[in-house]
């Protein structure tokens, strides 16, 4: 009977140990992961789509020669520094309401990547490489 226990008490620790590994090796590679996750997520959506997103005041534009998986991966990470630094050069700013009119006339598309509660938005080019 107390070689049970003991059996049990090897085995309760040695799961407990490879949960804890396993969660610390998840928050390395899910950290490692965050730029290729927000790329793989990104697409290209219509302005009609993203009106209600507007209407919540959730979309921030990203100027066309900024990174928009960076940004992404700049919010995701808490990244104020650098953030501050882009919303100082006006490269990222939320989307205004002479933003709306221009793109309710126009109807573009958008490079488009979403990082809670933000839907970052970047106008979208047949030259335009950079998303």
């Amino acid at each position: 009977m107390v070689d049970d226990k003991s059996n049990d008490s090897a085995s309760a620790d040695k799961a407990s140990t490879e949960e804890e590994s396993s969660v610390n090796e998840f928050d390395v590679v899910s950290e490692l992961d965050v730029k290729v996750r927000l790329n793989l997520e990104t697409g290209i959506i219509a302005w009609k789509d993203l009106v209600p997103h507007f209407a919540r005041g959730v979309v921030i534009k990203v100027l066309e020669g900024r990174d928009l998986v960076q940004v992404g991966d700049a919010m995701a990470q808490d990244n104020t520094a650098l953030l501050q630094q882009w919303l100082q050069d006006e490269s990222v700013s939320r989307a205004s309401d002479d933003d709306a009119r221009d793109w309710t006339a126009r109807e573009p598309d958008f490079w488009c990547v979403v990082t809670a509660p933000w839907v970052l938005v970047q106008e979208y080019s047949e030259k335009s490489t950079v998303h």
